[in-house]
């Protein structure tokens, strides 16, 4: 979620603390809300709030999605659930140049957040700011890079074609049409990673661990490690010490073949970012 203009900063001194590969993530074919005019609005339940075409800076009666203008490809009936179903809302009216949605279900947002539609659109696999930012990468010496919602080979090859065969790519599975694809997908991809939180979108949270090892499984098969995102130390988030559910999820994850765990919210904005680590270590 790095702006451009902080990018190239940010992998100067990335290279200057650190020999650590660094890898470069992709926005994909995602929709999020744009900036919101404090860190959590509340949508109240019942209320209409207008879906503006253009960005906006959001507030309680006024939201702006990316890619720029997606929301010209919602219909009326339609229902966007944003930040894993915190807050939905049905659109009831097209009025040109905005849309107006009632609040189904009510609660806070901040900015930046991931949403879903309740049905398929079609969503560039590279965004705009994906090639700007992997040319930046690649000028900087990046040499790993990972493509966010990859569903088919054809996503694959578009990124392929901007970061060039020598490097190291990684394809994010977080949908359905990417798992259903995952047999064209992994003889291009020299990784593939489990993202647990963007795939129980759509997938039920119940069948997420028999789905994860089915896809490790495959894969494996096929000779291409695994890696696996989300909610694997959650609680440290706050607390210094892991739960007992979770240290048993990281170490069923590792025996079922994963390769590596990624930590997200831990680190990113946790309280305890090198606790998180030395216990995933401790675990490894």
């Amino acid at each position: 979620h790095t702006k451009l203009s902080d990018l190239g900063n940010i992998l100067k001194k990335l290279k200057s603390w650190t020999e650590v590969p660094i890898c470069l993530d992709s926005e994909g074919a995602q929709i999020r809300n744009q900036d919101m005019v404090s860190e959590r609005i509340h949508f109240k339940a019942g209320s209409t709030v207008k879906i503006h075409h253009q960005q906006v800076v959001g507030d309680a009666e006024n939201i702006s999605f990316t890619p720029q203008s997606v929301s010209r490809e919602f219909n009326v009936g339609d229902i966007i659930r944003v930040d894993f179903n915190a807050v939905s809302l049905k659109v009831i009216e097209d009025a040109n140049d905005y849309l107006i949605a009632t609040v189904e279900n009510g609660g806070g947002v901040g900015s930046n957040k991931a949403a879903d539609l309740n049905r398929d659109i079609h969503l560039e696999a590279v965004t705009h700011k994906d090639k700007l930012g992997f040319a930046m990468g690649l000028k900087n010496g990046v040499k790993n890079f990972s493509l966010s919602f990859t569903n088919s080979a054809d996503d694959v090859k578009k990124i392929r074609e901007i970061i060039g065969s020598e490097t190291n790519l990684i394809s994010k599975i977080e949908s359905i049409r990417g798992v259903i694809n995952l047999g064209e997908i992994l003889p291009l991809v020299d990784q593939i990673l489990i993202d647990r939180g963007d795939l129980s979108r759509q997938v039920s949270i119940e069948k997420i661990p028999f789905l994860q090892r089915r896809i490790i499984s495959y894969a494996k098969s096929k000779d291409v490690p695994v890696f696996v995102a989300t909610n694997l130390l959650e609680s440290m988030v706050k607390n210094r010490a892991p739960t007992r559910a979770e240290v048993n999820d990281v170490a069923s994850t590792l025996l079922m073949g994963a390769q590596g765990l990624v930590l997200a919210a831990e680190t990113a904005i946790g309280a305890h970012p090198l606790e998180t680590v030395d216990m995933v270590y401790s675990l490894i």
